[in-house]
């Protein structure tokens, strides 16, 4: 057997572990450290497992990872966010659908700070259903609305996919954040357009609220959103203006939430605590799932099998188009069954290869790339944010619903990432002014 050919074994008996349901970390680390030993020796194989994990932590973007965790988990647990629903509700509840418009810029808002959209899916789940359902909007358009809102948690800035695929593929992550944040932008844009259209061509789904505010209502609905958007001006604001690198926004980000919290006297010792163990465990289970992936990245180097995929898809995907299509493909298909991190850090060592040999621009790839992750947040059977939707609501509506509520967002999905993939620029463009 060829040392390609043991790659590709590998590869394949990876997957069946994971389908196996063995943890994504485990296999990641065990097929690799196995595979190395069959090609070279044990010598090699240990040491591998000795200086990759040890090169890849020792990174000193990394530490913005458990930092901009932080200050997720410090504005959820603190409930610092939880004005941004109110205000949007005050501000548009008179357009078509305008509940779950609100639902998609407050999701927006709170993604600007968490950065999480499970996080994201779960707190608006817990605020903006309810108040849709009291005003007898269709079960299927105030779930859908919210689960697919809550994906935008992975395009706009703190996003921890970006961060990572940024030191995988040595991309600033100063730049990805302002491509995401366009994505993200766009993205919710055409959630907005669904629910308009949803609202005008079935009234009964999305009925109009008779609720009046006065004007002071509505201003001071907006000094409630005040402190998240000067979290968000200030930790962002600084970032793009270069005033700190994007390594200290993540501790800057959580220094400031937590003052923020404390001046409004939301932060608790048992808040605090929560945080702190949250952003611990979640950053493990980051940087054990990345760890796998290096280590699978230098065994696939070795076997030559990403030469040997290369070279295939060379012959299959005659040009960027048809590429982009497989990628595309893939991805909503791995979307089905694996979270969006485990997807990602899966693949990268198999398929940054084959982009870089195709001369793609990596920074418009990385974003596109966290739009598809985005969308497997949402895809049947899995849906990790559909599921989250549904423990939050508990048995008042079924899944199914929630399901068919998404569709149409998967379809707006579809659409903005087969304009950003036909149009670079919409992506490039801000970010080459950093330059």
């Amino acid at each position: 057997m060829t040392d390609p050919q043991v790659g590709l074994l590998a590869i394949a008996a990876l997957f069946v572990l994971i389908a196996a349901r063995v943890p994504l970390a485990v296999a990641l680390t065990g097929v690799p450290f196995v595979g190395i030993w069959y090609l070279i020796s044990w010598k090699a194989a240990i040491g591998s497992l000795k200086i990759i994990p040890y090169n890849f932590a020792a990174n000193w973007q990394l530490s913005s990872v458990p930092m901009f965790l932080l200050m997720g988990y410090l504005a959820y647990h603190t409930g610092i966010t939880r004005g941004l629903f109110k205000a949007a509700r005050m501000w548009l509840s008179r357009l078509p659908g305008g509940l779950a418009i609100a639902s998609i810029l407050g999701a927006s808002g709170f993604s600007a700070v968490t950065g999480s959209s499970v996080a994201c899916a779960a707190a608006m789940g817990k605020i903006a259903v309810p108040e849709m359902l009291r005003s007898n909007y269709s079960p299927s358009l105030a779930t859908g609305t919210v689960a697919a809102a809550g994906t935008i948690g992975a395009l706009i800035p703190p996003s921890i996919l970006f961060i990572i695929f940024g030191i995988i593929a040595q991309v600033p992550v100063g730049e990805l954040f302002i491509g995401g944040a366009v994505a993200g932008a766009l993205t919710a844009l055409s959630y907005i357009v669904v629910v308009v259209l949803w609202a005008k061509l079935d009234p009964a789904a999305a009925p109009a609220v008779r609720e009046r505010f006065t004007l002071r209502e509505m201003l001071a609905s907006l000094l409630e959103v005040g402190p998240v958007l000067l979290l968000a001006g200030l930790v962002f604001g600084g970032l793009f203006a270069g005033l700190f690198t994007p390594t200290e926004a993540g501790a800057v980000g959580a220094a400031l939430c937590a003052l923020i919290a404390l001046f409004q006297r939301l932060l608790s010792w048992e808040n605090f605590r929560k945080s702190v163990v949250e952003a611990f465990a979640t950053s493990t289970a980051i940087f054990a799932i990345a760890i796998g992936a290096n280590l699978l990245a230098r065994f696939v180097a070795i076997s030559g099998a990403d030469s040997y995929i290369t070279e295939a898809l060379s012959v299959v995907a005659t040009n960027t188009f048809w590429l982009m299509v497989m990628i595309v493909c893939l991805y909503l298909v791995l979307g089905m069954f694996l979270d969006p991190l485990g997807a990602m850090l899966l693949t990268l060592p198999i398929l940054l290869p084959v982009v870089q040999e195709q001369n793609l621009n990596l920074l418009w790839f990385g974003v596109i790339l966290g739009k598809l992750l985005e969308v497997g947040m949402i895809t049947p059977p899995v849906g990790l944010n559909v599921f989250v939707l549904k423990s939050v609501v508990g048995d008042s509506i079924p899944i199914a619903s929630i399901f068919r509520g998404v569709v149409y967002f998967l379809m707006a999905d579809v659409v903005i990432v087969g304009i950003l993939i036909a149009f670079p620029q919409i992506i490039l463009y801000l970010p080459s002014l950093m330059n």
